[in-house]
């Protein structure tokens, strides 16, 4: 676990106070400025309540818009307090869902996107009501005629339906001013919240109880995510029980809310017991003792198709240990062969790195290795880890040689990792 949890939470301190927004919504609404702070998606949605507009903005550095729609929100100004308020809620949200059928023509034109109001920092504030979309009218829209949700005539929304994925976000403010430049104090914020998420995420995956530190545990509790007392139980029984955890992040994106931020990622999780992909949100607001912590989390299981992208992008760590560990056998590095080896792997009917490390001294006295050479390399995941199968060629100095096929069964370990096992058969 990487030390910069404490310096990014001191840096925030620092910033959280001036930042525009973070103390919520003015009485005269939220107003959303994005500038080019690190983190933003490619592309996301905007609705400006006040000028009745619907935004498609793109992230291509700078922030563009490229598409404007008219659009209709809720009968009464205002943040969406209470269920029936006629109100279009204000914040930061995720479409879910498309719903084809089913639908009244007149008021939704047979098109609509469910979006996940209220978001955990909704219930935490206690706002109440359900059913905010984004959806078709069958008529002509005119300005502030909804119950709440967000309506646009139906060619329009039929232009732009293939954006709303399930994941978009769907930014609902009373003003956008996507010209309006990001602090600098923002864009600070924005990079230490992309940091900490990377480091939750890191310590999930290493097995590593500083995670519980990135949680607010009463706004967690109380915002519906789940019990803190039970998501540190459970998640402290497995750091103990499994061998291994491989908790892999990627596409990791930062918006501000109304006093919030909010970071999402697509997730890879696997270990023995498991395996499960999706989408996380994590919910960031400025806690009682004055830093940013987790008061709320979304998760949004499917498939992502992960595992192989997870599996490419660390080939190339993957090669490098294994490169280092036939090194170190090749040039009978006792130290460096011994290090890439688990306290409890096992080779052969060998247990321990300390048994393994004993029986290459003994060998490597009477004859050392001449040359290690391998090929044919082959990567893959299952519930005994992450395993690596080469065709491998040995020969000692003695005049001694083989050939097989070597596997060697990895653990990951930080960012590197150890051999658990390994097996050989000789061709």
């Amino acid at each position: 676990m990487r030390s910069a949890y404490r310096s990014v939470i001191l840096l925030l301190v620092l910033f959280l106070v001036p930042v525009p927004g973070m103390a919520g919504a003015s009485p005269s609404g939220w107003q959303a400025e994005f500038g080019d702070q690190p983190g933003l998606p490619p592309t996301f949605v905007a609705v400006d309540k006040q000028n009745q507009q619907l935004l498609l903005l793109e992230h291509k550095s700078p922030l563009a818009v490229v598409g404007r729609y008219a659009c209709t929100t809720g009968q009464i100004p205002g943040d969406k307090q209470d269920e029936g308020d006629k109100k279009t809620p204000e914040g930061v949200y995720f479409v879910k869902r498309h719903i084809r059928d089913g639908l009244d023509f007149a008021l939704y034109g047979g098109i609509a996107y469910t979006l996940n109001y209220p978001n955990p920092m909704d219930i935490l504030r206690r706002k109440s009501g359900h059913g905010i979309w984004v959806h078709g009218r069958g008529h002509a829209i005119v300005p502030l005629e909804t119950q709440g949700c967000v309506a646009m005539n139906n060619s329009d929304l039929i232009t732009i339906g293939g954006t709303l994925q399930p994941g978009t976000p769907v930014v609902l403010a009373q003003r956008i001013d996507p010209a309006a430049p990001q602090t600098t104090e923002g864009k600070k914020i924005a990079a230490a919240v992309l940091d900490m998420t990377r480091e939750w995420a890191e310590a999930w995956g290493s097995r590593d109880a500083t995670m519980f530190g990135y949680y607010d545990a009463d706004a967690y509790t109380q915002s519906r995510s789940g019990s803190f007392s039970s998501l540190v139980s459970t998640k402290r029984r497995l750091f103990d029980s499994l061998p291994w955890i491989i908790n892999w992040i990627d596409d990791v994106h930062v918006m501000q809310g109304p006093g919030y931020w909010v970071s999402w990622f697509k997730q890879y999780y696997r270990a023995p017991n498991l395996t499960v992909q999706g989408e996380r949100r994590l919910y960031w607001h400025k806690a009682a003792d004055g830093n940013l912590r987790i008061a709320g989390m979304e998760w949004d299981r499917r498939n992502m198709n992960l595992e192989e992208r997870y599996l490419q992008t660390r080939k190339a760590d993957i090669l490098r240990f294994v490169e280092g560990w036939r090194t170190a056998w090749e040039s009978a590095n006792l130290e460096g062969y011994a290090a890439s080896y688990l306290r409890t792997a096992v080779q052969g009917e060998r247990t321990g790195a300390d048994a393994i490390r004993a029986y290459k001294e003994e060998v490597w006295a009477l004859s050392k290795p001449q040359a290690v050479k391998l090929s044919d390399v082959t990567i893959d995941i299952n519930g005994q880890g992450l395993s690596v199968q080469m065709k491998q060629f040995y020969a000692s100095q003695d005049g001694y040689s083989d050939t097989g096929i070597k596997t060697l069964f990895l653990y990951p370990e930080g960012q590197s990792w150890r051999i658990a096992s390994e097996d050989w058969r000789a061709l």
